[in-house]
C-alpha cells in the first residue's frame, strides 16, 4: 500500500467507543496519508457538548493545510465533516489552539503525516503546554519522541514558552524529518528500574516552596513504594519570559534497563493541595511500574497508528487497554484493513501486536 491510493470515502462514526477526539485525530491523519477522502458523522454525539470544539478544529485544519486538502464542515459544534486530501508537503506550518487547548494533541495529529511528506517539516504549535485531559508537552519530549526513534522517527521538540490554563499562549517547535517507511517496534521486556526523574515547577504568582514541596512529597512516596531506586530532581520556577500565566505541576518519568519509559504527571490547581498533586503523579508512576508493563497507559494509544503504518510486526506489553487505545485500534483496522491481536499474559497485562501495512513514502526513493 502506498501514498497514491485514492478510492471512495472512508465513512467513520464519530460516536463509537471513546467517541471523542481520538477518532478524529487518527481518522484525519490516515485520510491524509492514504489520499483517500474521509467523512466523519455523529462527531462527539454522546458528549455534553456534541460536535467539534476549537481544539479539534485547529488540529484538523492543520492536517488539511499539510496535505493541501479540501475540508468541509470543520466548524464549531459541527457534527459532520469531510476531508478530501491532496499531497502531503513539507515546509513550515502554524497550529494555534487560540485558547489553552493542548499543543500535544496538535502534535499527535500532525506528526504521523509529516513523516511521509516530501521534505522536512517544522511546526510552530501554540496553546496550552500543560493542559488537563491531555499529555503534557513534557510527555512528548521525554517519553513519546524518544520511543518513536525505535520506529525510525527523527523529530526534535523545543519548548519555547509554556502556557497554562486559562490563557494558553505557550509555543513549541516540532521539527520532523521524513522517512521512507517505519520500522517495527518490539517493546515487551520491562527490565529493571534504572532511574526515576522528577520535574516540579511553578510559574507566575505561585511561591517557590510549592515546587520544592511537590518534589519532596513525590520522592518520598516513590522510595516508600519502590524501595531504594535512583531519583533525580529538577525543581524550577519558570522564567517570566518562558511562561504565560500562573501554573504549577509535576512530571515524573522512569527509565528501565531495557530502554522503556513510563511516566506520571499532575497539574496544580487552587482546589488541590501540593501534597495531593505530588501524590497523584507519584501514584501513576508507581502503579505503572508495579504492573511490569513495558508501556504506560498514556503511551498505549499513541503507538497504535505507528504500529499500523510500520513495515513488519510490532509488539508491546501493557496493562489493560484504555478506551482510547481500543478506539485507536478500531479506527486503524477500519481504515487500513489490518488486524491487531491482543493477548492476555496474566496479572492483567496484555501483548498488543500487529503486522503493519508497510506504508511507503512516495516522495522518497
Amino acid at each position: 500500500m502506498d501514498g497514491d491510493r485514492k478510492e471512495k470515502f472512508y465513512d467513520i462514526d464519530g460516536s463509537i467507543l471513546e467517541g471523542g477526539g481520538q477518532i478524529l485525530r487518527i481518522s484525519v491523519a490516515l485520510s491524509a496519508l492514504t489520499g483517500r477522502p474521509l467523512r466523519i458523522h455523529k462527531i462527539r454525539a454522546g458528549r455534553k457538548a456534541p460536535g467539534l470544539s476549537n481544539q479539534h478544529m485547529q488540529g484538523i485544519e492543520l492536517v488539511s493545510r499539510l496535505c493541501s486538502g479540501k475540508l468541509e464542515g470543520c466548524a464549531l459544534r459541527s457534527e459532520e465533516l469531510s476531508l478530501v486530501p491532496g499531497t502531503i508537503m513539507g515546509g513550515e506550518y502554524i497550529g494555534d489552539s487560540i485558547t489553552a487547548g493542548s499543543v500535544s494533541l496538535l502534535a499527535q495529529v500532525a506528526l504521523p503525516c509529516a513523516l511521509f511528506a516530501d521534505g522536512p517539516t517544522t511546526f510552530h504549535l501554540r496553546g496550552g503546554t500543560n493542559a488537563d485531559f491531555a499529555p503534557p508537552i513534557d510527555y512528548l519530549q521525554k517519553v513519546l519522541l524518544p520511543l518513536l526513534k525505535r520506529f525510525g522517527v527523527h523529530a526534535e521538540l523545543s519548548i519555547m514558552r509554556r502556557g497554562y490554563y486559562p490563557k494558553g499562549g505557550g509555543e513549541v517547535v516540532l521539527k520532523v524529518t521524513p522517512v521512507k517507511h517505519l520500522t517495527p517496534l518490539e517493546l515487551v521486556e520491562r527490565g529493571d528500574i534504572a532511574g526515576v526523574h522528577i520535574y516540579s515547577y511553578v510559574a507566575g504568582q505561585l511561591p517557590n516552596r510549592m515546587s520544592e514541596e511537590m518534589a519532596k512529597w513525590a520522592e518520598d512516596e516513590i522510595t516508600k513504594e519502590l524501595g531504594p531506586v535512583k531519583v533525580s530532581k529538577v525543581v524550577k520556577r519558570e522564567p517570566e519570559a518562558a511562561a504565560v500565566g500562573t501554573g504549577s505541576g509535576i512530571f515524573i518519568w522512569a527509565e528501565t534497563s531495557t530502554g522503556c519509559l513510563l511516566a506520571g504527571n499532575c497539574n496544580g490547581s487552587k482546589q488541590k493541595p501540593t501534597h495531593e498533586v505530588a501524590s497523584e503523579a507519584a501514584g501513576m508512576i508507581v502503579s505503572g511500574l508495579k504492573t511490569g508493563a513495558a508501556v504506560d497507559e498514556h503511551l498505549q494509544d499513541q503507538l497504535i497508528i505507528f504500529m499500523a503504518l510500520a513495515k513488519g510486526r510490532s509488539r508491546y506489553l501493557s496493562g489493560p487497554l484504555s478506551l482510547h487505545t481500543q478506539t485507536a485500534i478500531y479506527v486503524c483496522e477500519q481504515i487500513l484493513g489490518l488486524k491487531f491481536e491482543v493477548t492476555s499474559v496474566g496479572e492483567g497485562n496484555v501483548i498488543v501486536q500487529c503486522d503493519g501495512i508497510g506504508f511507503q513514502n512516495a516522495h522518497l526513493s
